[in-house]
């Protein structure tokens, strides 16, 4: 699953009732030597047939479709414990599109507009491949701020938060920012890889599939306010 010259091939499913959209993406990604596509899907529920079939790396997930769309196909992949590996990268027209928060929310690990130059979608198809975030630099976190702007956290945000450390909120809020582990090691004085490890027990207590997921619980829980800077102020 890496990008390396003699790495195995990143396997993808592609799911969007279009035949034409599809027999696009096939092509581009047939094209390069590290990506192969294993499966096509023309709505949400034979999506997910095709995920549990053959295990793909990532799915490219339209949102739109008939029968299952796929908020759907994406919250029962994330919800099987058997496709924890696989990642979901919605596909939609809009950056606005009002269900992309849904699917963020529902497990899928960032999203892609369908204009996406061919390069930056081969590389967004190896990241999240690669268990890396989509967050930063790109709309996925402006799409979940403004969403979360409109919704009042949740009621029961600081119980949901009880089990992290103070360390590890302050992760979590600087993930929300869009940080890197990185940026964070730099920005709170530690090493990427402690903050990578708070960042992973975060997740782990949390039940965040993904930095994406944990993203939202930060808003959602109110850790993060919607044009803040973490740790308070506006952004």
């Amino acid at each position: 699953m890496t990008g390396e010259p003699g790495g195995a091939r990143i396997r993808v499913v592609l799911a969007d009732d279009q035949t034409v959209v599809r027999a696009g993406f096939r092509a581009l990604l047939d094209l390069t030597d590290d990506l192969v596509v294993v499966a096509e899907a023309a709505d949400g529920g034979a999506a997910v047939e095709a995920v549990r079939t053959t295990r793909p790396d990532v799915v490219l997930m339209d949102i739109r479709m008939p029968r299952v769309d796929g908020l759907e196909a994406t919250r029962r992949i994330a919800a099987d414990p058997a496709l924890d590996a696989v990642r979901v990268l919605v596909l939609t027209t809009f950056e606005a599109d009002e269900y992309v928060f849904e699917a963020l929310r529902a497990g899928a690990a960032g999203f892609l507009l369908k204009d996406i130059e061919p390069g930056e979608l081969r590389e967004a198809i190896r990241t999240v491949a690669g268990g890396r975030s989509l967050l930063a630099p790109s709309v996925t976190r402006r799409v979940i701020e403004e969403f979360a702007r409109l919704r009042t956290p949740l009621a029961d945000g600081a119980a949901r938060l009880a089990p992290l450390t103070v360390r590890e909120r302050e992760v979590m809020a600087q993930v929300a920012a869009g940080l890197s582990n990185e940026e964070i090691g730099a920005r709170l004085l530690m090493s990427p890889l402690t903050a990578k490890t708070h960042v992973s027990r975060a997740m782990t207590k949390l039940g965040a599939r993904d930095r994406a997921q944990l993203v939202v619980l930060a808003y959602e829980t109110g850790l993060v306010r919607a044009g803040e800077r973490p740790g308070g102020g506006a952004a």
